[in-house]
């Protein structure tokens, strides 16, 4: 599991208390996932931001979105 993941699903109470211990690989599994496309739900919503300047701020502003992205990838799937 993904080390960033697995210490938000610590704060949120999921493997807090025995509930992680009482769950099967599929529900463990499925929470993870769950995890991972609102990541990517986030990433995509990034990807698809446009200035609309036209000119060279939009250059700028799409290298800030890509390490952005690459920021976030690092940040919780490394």
């Amino acid at each position: 599991m993904d080390s960033k993941i697995d210490d938000l699903m610590y704060q949120s109470g999921l493997t807090a208390s025995g509930c992680w211990d009482q769950m099967d690989s599929y529900d463990k599994e499925a929470i993870e996932k769950f995890g991972k496309l609102i990541i990517n739900e986030c990433i995509t919503v990034i990807e698809n931001l446009s200035p609309g300047y036209k000119d060279y701020r939009d250059q700028i502003e799409n290298a800030f979105r890509v390490d952005c992205i690459e920021e976030i990838k690092q940040h919780f799937f490394r």
